[in-house]
């Protein structure tokens, strides 16, 4: 039964991840109809940045949790200006071209990234501070979950609940939803349409971020190419859900990290990620929109 419960736990903190980094794609999808394949870097910037600005902080005595809360807002901000700018530069001027070239665009993006930083940190994995140990939890709780996992999911499950909140309340959330479902009439009634892009873009990098401090500090090192892998699990989680449902990539992504975690604890830890996308191709055969799918009229 703890061998159960620790895959469990093992899947849903990894699941979190996925999920976070899941809704960045699904949805800017939602509202361009692009794969933004870029954006897993985003999330691999936000970790080094973390790396970065920790370890200043702790040369200057800093400690505890002010270093965790500092390096996050710093990761968080210089992801969601990462962000930005990838639309700014790779995409806008592509809104009007045949599809396949913003495609290529974002590809092209992801590789830029991934050797910017090779190049201005390593190639090699670096120690990553483990930030979350400062996190206590009462004896009752810490008997059955590791306060790093207890971070990981809580956050999450916050900061998706906030994201969809965002978007059902907020005046930022509706013009979001109806870009997403007629960008010519949301234009017509007034929104601005580009704002709202943009905007997109930078929720999604600031959620990357933030997945990418946590599990950086989970796993204990990073390199620059975390970001590559991170990303195709993170996309195949928003397929499996449904590209561009909110709620769908939540769900793709915590069934995506179960699959894996049960996969490689009971089977081997060298095919999990066969079954992860075994299963992806069974879903999309008997559900191609995916577990949560809508029509292209309801992506949001």
């Amino acid at each position: 039964m703890n061998y159960f419960w620790d895959l469990f736990l093992g899947g849903i903190t990894r699941g979190s991840i996925y999920a976070l980094i899941a809704l960045g794609y699904t949805m800017v999808y939602g509202i361009l109809e692009l794969i933004n394949f870029a954006h897993g870097e985003i999330y691999m910037i936000g970790a080094f940045t973390a790396l970065i600005v920790a370890s200043l902080l702790t040369m200057q005595g800093f400690t505890g949790i002010a270093v965790v809360i500092m390096a996050t807002i710093v990761a968080v901000l210089y992801a969601a200006a990462y962000g930005f700018s990838v639309e700014k530069i790779a995409y806008k001027p592509l809104r009007q071209a045949p599809r396949l070239s913003p495609l290529i665009s974002a590809i092209g993006m992801s590789i830029f990234l991934q050797n910017y930083v090779m190049l201005a940190q390593t190639s090699d994995f670096l120690p990553f501070p483990n930030l979350l140990q400062y996190m206590e939890l009462p004896a009752s709780i810490s008997q059955w979950i590791a306060p790093s996992e207890f971070t990981i999911i809580f956050t999450a499950a916050l900061l998706m609940l906030g994201l969809t909140l965002i978007l059902k309340f907020t005046k930022m959330g509706k013009a979001m939803r109806a870009v997403a479902q007629d960008r010519a009439m949301a234009m017509l009634l007034g929104v601005n349409v580009n704002r709202i892009i943009s905007r997109t873009f930078i929720i999604g990098s600031a959620l990357a971020a933030i997945g990418g401090v946590l599990i950086a500090s989970h796993v204990g090192r990073i390199n620059f190419y975390i970001g590559f892998g991170a990303g195709i699990k993170a996309f195949t989680a928003a397929v499996l859900g449904g590209i561009g449902s909110i709620p769908g990539a939540m769900l793709g992504g915590l069934v995506l990290g179960l699959t894996e975690s049960f996969a490689a604890g009971y089977i081997s830890s060298d095919y999990e990620n066969v079954f992860a996308f075994a299963l992806l191709i069974l879903i999309l055969i008997l559900k191609p929109e995916g577990l949560l799918g809508r029509s292209s009229q309801q992506k949001v």
